[in-house]
């Protein structure tokens, strides 16, 4: 099998730390930040606690820094590395987990532009009822559609216009909160509890930004300049994607004093939207929408790619079809059924997080532990022998289950979900922690099977 075919050649790798930082900037600048702030509110904390669960839910983005970092010095792409912790029919879990993901991110964004045109009703006289609710959809999703004819080059283009307007934009409304904010109530905020309230709050951003873009690091840090210092690779993806997402989310703690009902609301954006003068929230709120367009047409086609690499091979039509009902069927859901945006995306974080949070611990500990001197290539090609590599596929099993078992919500009752456990996202912890446990006593058994590292591999 020829190494390129697995490998990235040395003259398409021409992204250098700066370019990596920009694009996770790019893509971390958005107004789901905001989101995040008032979720972190929700668990009844005080500013100063609020504000460092922020930046340490912020410091998630090491974990995608470090993954970046062996796609550098590997010069292989995500899905391919994970071949050789789970084998090359074991990796179609992390395959399924990938499209999960990125489906469901795409229905967060379809939802996210449609509340966002629905929020500024208001300054049209145009009533909320479910008849504008639909067209706002309609218009979104019809948007999303038509980006789709375009290029990849101008995508990428509208999106770089779009990033700095908005991030232009973003630095202003910071200021207004700023100035609006009423600082003393945010200083008397009581404190919640540390094991109950903070770690919850922290754990549901990591798994809602750092842990989830993780499965995207090594596919960036794969393309940098062979000669570029794997610590900047490092610290070009772990800032650009922290730097931005704390910021806003500092803004949504902020906001949260001006508009207590925030961490509350079934409608973030509207209550966001009120808080703003109209001047700027029209213009604000429409460049937000814009933004989510081509993550949207981004998000949509590496949905397919992915269904490839489990194995479901679809023409671009059955792919276009199958993903559009989804993500309209669940924007259905949360937008006139539900009807609480939060709620909802916090169910599916909380599940995908802890899928998500045991697969990237052990994919970090089967390199730390038996890739020090790199990876074998016939570990990686497509047709690899090693089909199954049980280590890392008993260990996720076992380290995803456990985090279930600790974990309540509204569709889900885990059995030892008592206590500091109870309505929270700690099993996300959980699984990631059991997930490195369980590594651990693979590399102890291989070790004293007199086989070290050839048992892994």
């Amino acid at each position: 099998m020829n190494n390129e075919l697995v490998k990235i050649s040395d003259a398409d790798k021409t992204l250098t730390p700066g370019k990596i930082f920009y694009n996770w900037f790019a893509a971390n600048i958005g107004i789901m930040g905001f989101v995040f702030g008032a979720m972190i509110v929700a668990y009844h904390l005080s500013f100063a606690q609020a504000i460092l669960a922020a930046f340490c839910g912020a410091l998630s983005f090491l974990v995608p820094g470090w993954v970046a970092m062996i796609g550098q010095r590997e010069g292989v792409t995500t899905f391919k590395l994970s071949r050789a912790a789970y084998g090359t029919w074991g990796n179609k879990i992390p395959n399924a987990i990938a499209w999960i993901n990125m489906v469901g991110w795409l229905s967060v964004n379809v939802i996210t532009g449609t509340m966002l045109l629905i929020s500024m009703y208001g300054v049209l006289d145009i009533p909320k009822n479910t008849v504008t609710r639909v067209i706002a959809l309609a218009i979104f999703g019809g948007l999303v559609l038509l980006s789709g004819l375009l290029k990849e080059a101008t995508l990428a283009k509208i999106q770089t216009w779009l990033s700095y307007v908005f991030g232009a934009l973003t630095v202003v409304i910071l200021i207004l909160f700023l100035l609006k904010a009423d600082w003393q109530a945010a200083f008397n905020l009581p404190s919640g509890h540390w094991i109950s309230g903070f770690l919850p709050a922290v754990s549901i951003v990591a798994a809602g930004s750092g842990i989830s873009w993780s499965m995207a690091a090594a596919d960036w840090g794969a393309y940098v300049k062979p000669k570029t210092k794997p610590q900047a690779t490092f610290w070009g993806t772990a800032l650009g994607g922290a730097v931005p997402l704390f910021v806003l989310m500092a803004g949504g703690v902020l906001l949260s004093t001006i508009e207590p009902a925030l961490a509350t609301t079934g409608d973030p954006f509207g209550v966001m939207y009120s808080a703003l003068p109209s001047w700027i929230g029209v213009i604000y709120f429409l460049v937000a929408a814009g933004g989510l367009i081509p993550q949207c047409i981004v998000s949509l086609r590496s949905a397919r790619i992915n269904l490839g690499t489990i194995g479901i091979r679809v023409s671009q039509r059955t792919s276009l079809v199958i993903h559009g009902l989804i993500v309209i069927l669940i924007p259905v859901y949360v937008l006139f059924i539900s009807g609480n945006f939060l709620a909802n995306f916090e169910l599916f974080l909380n599940f995908l997080g802890i899928c998500l949070a045991s697969w990237v611990a052990i994919f970090l500990c089967d390199s730390a532990m038996f890739r020090k001197n790199g990876y074998e290539l016939a570990l990686l090609v497509p047709d690899s022998k090693k089909h199954y590599n049980w280590g890392g596929i008993i260990s996720w099993v076992i380290a995803t289950i456990t985090g279930f078992l600790f974990t309540n919500n509204a569709i889900w009752n885990g059995p030892f979900a008592h206590g500091i456990f109870r309505n929270n996202s700690l099993g996300v912890f959980i699984s990631a922690i059991v997930a490195i446990i369980c590594m651990f006593i693979v590399k102890m058994v291989a070790y004293s099977n007199n086989e070290g590292v050839s048992h892994h591999e």
